[in-house]
């Protein structure tokens, strides 16, 4: 017999993405996926450039011009962030994988070491390639 007197909650029709408050792991493997997305869809582009960069005089000094406008660097800075981050996650999921750091605690450890190493690595490699 069921019982009727506690019924089952009714399951939200439309998830209101803005008011469900997601934990840092979680943001981390969104980021991750979105991350590899974006190299995955720049990667003709970043290969045009190289092709180009490594053709002919006037075609590097195309890709050297290019590269000093100010919304290259930065779609470049992003892209920089993009591949650091999925790198970063990308160790912290083969650590997961291997059954290290699956506790709460050391989940939420690795999900900010993702960031906290991501970040900083990502300043200095822009600091340094395009300033």
């Amino acid at each position: 017999m069921t019982s009727t007197a506690n019924p089952p909650k009714p399951r939200p029709k439309h998830l209101d993405l803005m008011k469900i408050r997601l934990p840092l792991p979680g943001w981390v493997s969104i980021l991750h996926r979105v991350s590899g997305a974006g190299l995955f869809l720049f990667l003709p582009v970043l290969l045009k450039l190289l092709d180009m960069s490594l053709g002919q005089a006037n075609s590097y000094e195309t890709v050297v011009q290019a590269m000093s406008h100010w919304w290259v660097k930065v779609i470049m800075a992003g892209l920089i962030w993009a591949y650091l981050h999925h790198f970063c996650a990308g160790i912290r999921f083969l650590l997961l994988d291997m059954h290290k750091g699956i506790t709460l605690p050391a989940a939420r450890a690795g999900a900010a070491a993702v960031f906290w190493v991501s970040l900083p690595l990502t300043a200095l490699v822009v600091w340094r390639l395009l300033f």
